[in-house]
């Protein structure tokens, strides 16, 4: 199978600082890859390379194929949860309807085919019980479930998601990453996924790309998260502890840097 997405001795840098270097990643269709590490280590721009929106310094990056572009349809995108306010009056199930009408020009009149499309997106994602109601009156939770449902609307090959469970509780943050890992799964999506916390989504997770200070460690979780590898990435003694199906990292010194599950 050709890989949806090839990076090739990667480099990206701004300024002096090297964010990341020499990130060798191919993601093959139906892979679910988590991208990890400390604030400001380069994940999200990581993200914003793949969609075109950030050159490298130096290397290859192919999605399907070609160079990225801008507004790849065939890119699904789920950014971190942010809450609506009242200057947004759609209802919930115009945030799919974005999805699926977005990409054209002309006037909001959506065909038939297009609001049976947006019906079964709805019902796919759980959310025809509110999906009738003001967007912004909806919690995080049904508002994300929503933009899951946006993101899939085009039938992508790869899906990014921005950190999507942030400030979700555990019940809503186990209900996203089960829809994304089963729309992974039911369709051959490829899904790249950063995260602070990998706990919610390690059951779905393939393989681990950690990023810390420029480096990168490539693997099965099992390979990458334990005490040895992060404390060759941290250069400081770290910590990886299993408790149930949790895993917890405790980063001597610098314990707000390690973000997997922290305990201080």
């Amino acid at each position: 199978m050709t890989p949806v997405l090839e990076l090739e001795g990667a480099r990206l840098a701004f300024g002096g600082r090297t964010l990341w270097q020499d990130l060798d990643l191919a993601v093959e269709p139906g892979e679910f890859v988590a991208v990890l590490g400390p604030n400001g280590s380069g994940k999200t721009t990581l993200l914003k390379a793949v969609l075109g929106i950030q050159r490298l310094s130096a290397g290859s990056l192919r999605v399907l194929g070609r160079p990225p572009a801008r507004g790849d349809r065939r890119i699904g995108y789920i950014p971190q949860q942010r809450l609506l306010d009242s200057s947004t009056p759609v209802r919930g199930a115009d945030l799919v309807g974005f999805g699926v009408d977005g990409g054209r020009f002309g006037p909001p009149f959506r065909r038939r085919a297009d609001r049976e499309r947006i019906g079964r997106l709805v019902d796919e994602v759980g959310a025809g019980a509110f999906a009738g109601r003001a967007a912004w009156r909806l919690s995080g939770g049904e508002q994300q479930r929503l933009r899951v449902g946006q993101a899939v609307a085009a039938e992508p090959a790869l899906l990014l998601c921005d950190e999507p469970l942030i400030s979700l509780d555990l019940a809503n943050q186990a209900a996203v990453s089960e829809l994304i890992d089963r729309r992974r799964r039911e369709h051959g999506t490829a899904v790249l996924f950063v995260t602070h916390d990998v706990n919610p989504v390690l059951e779905h997770v393939d393989r681990v790309v950690y990023l810390v200070d420029g480096r990168v460690r490539i693997g099965a979780p099992e390979e990458v998260l334990t005490s040895p590898v992060l404390s060759e990435l941290y250069r400081t003694h770290v910590d990886v502890v299993r408790v149930h199906d949790r895993i917890v990292v405790v980063g001597a010194g610098h314990p707000a840097d390690v973000h997997v599950e922290t305990a201080p």
